[in-house]
């Protein structure tokens, strides 16, 4: 009485070709998310890595530098893999230089 009636539904009819065009066009969505995810998130992290890459190697005895850990100091030493990072006077850490986050301008630290 209240309830109607439920009948199954014939199944739709197959492409007879089968044709490449029908599969290309399932795996679309998928083509432009990556696309999307390329240009939004990929490039822009990859971009970022090339800059300080770039801030990292051209580091150099007396640049004044915050570190990731939120330290400021002047670099007092360079060596390949290592600073030597003056934070007061006599203080000297020794830190990676990836550690480097930001070189700040000269005169900055007093």
């Amino acid at each position: 009485m209240f309830i109607s009636n439920a009948f199954a539904q014939t199944a739709p009819a197959a492409a007879a070709d089968g044709s490449p065009a029908s599969s290309l066009m399932s795996f679309l969505p998928f083509v432009l998310m990556f696309v999307v995810l390329y240009f939004i998130m990929i490039r822009p992290q990859m971009k970022k890595q090339k800059e300080h890459r770039a801030l990292i190697d051209a580091l150099a005895k007396g640049d004044e530098v915050v570190t990731a850990s939120g330290l400021m100091g002047k670099i007092a030493s360079v060596s390949d893999s290592a600073i030597g990072v003056q934070i007061a006077a006599g203080v000297e850490v020794q830190m990676q230089r990836s550690a480097v986050v930001q070189v700040l301008p000269k005169g900055t630290i007093k």
